[in-house]
């Protein structure tokens, strides 16, 4: 009959239905009990589908957990590129009229450890989203202009503002984002540049630099 059928000469099999085009063919619900996996091996590879707890999904890929849906419907994955970084401290009287790399010594976190050396490594290509705050301390407003750049392997995002207050100014933030294409291996970093002026400003070790892969 139809209920389960077995095609010895291809080495099929068909369950609900009596042809089968795949190695195995279901017409119906699959149920697997307890927190047993559903595992698609290729070689050595370890990839499988499987149920942790109650309710809830999970997706393992080369024998490490990537993926997991609880639940709620919440998705989590503890290996997507993602960043925050702090100074470890003030980078006091930056150069005026060079471009000076902002140091970041103190991660937040680093999923997947793509941050090195005030840099964020693109693991593999894709959209990837930069945010950044750099919170300065002693503006010159006898400066021309102030720069904070995201800098990337494929190209560089500004923001710029005129200083020119009438007086200097104690405190002040650039805050910046953009949504960048980067190759694997592509890198990114925070650059700042202070146009004429004192060399009097500093970055506050408020200032964040963070990031993403988006898709």
């Amino acid at each position: 009959g139809t209920t389960l059928v077995v095609d010895s000469t291809n080495n099929r099999v068909g369950i609900g239905t009596s042809s089968s085009d795949e190695k195995l063919t279901v017409n119906g619900d699959i149920k697997i009990l307890s927190t047993n996996k559903l595992h698609f091996t290729n070689t050595s590879d370890q990839t499988s589908v499987h149920a942790p707890s109650s309710n809830t999904l999970a997706f393992t890929t080369n024998s490490t957990e990537r993926m997991r849906i609880d639940a709620t419907g919440a998705v989590t994955m503890p290996l997507q590129p993602a960043f925050e970084v702090k100074p470890a401290s003030q980078q006091a009287n930056v150069a005026v009229g060079g471009n000076v790399t902002v140091v970041f010594g103190t991660e937040v976190f680093d999923q997947n450890a793509d941050f090195a050396s005030n840099t964020f490594t693109a693991p593999v290509a894709g959209k990837y989203q930069f945010n950044f705050n750099l919170y300065l301390t002693g503006i010159d407003s006898a400066a021309a202009y102030y720069i904070a750049y995201i800098i990337t392997t494929n190209e560089s995002v500004e923001v710029i503002f005129d200083p020119d207050f009438g007086q200097d100014a104690a405190y002040w933030s650039i805050v910046g984002s953009a949504l960048c294409e980067l190759d694997a291996g592509d890198t990114a970093y925070l650059r700042f540049y202070q146009g004429a002026g004192s060399q009097q400003t500093d970055i506050n070790a408020g200032s964040r630099f963070s990031g993403y892969l988006v898709a």
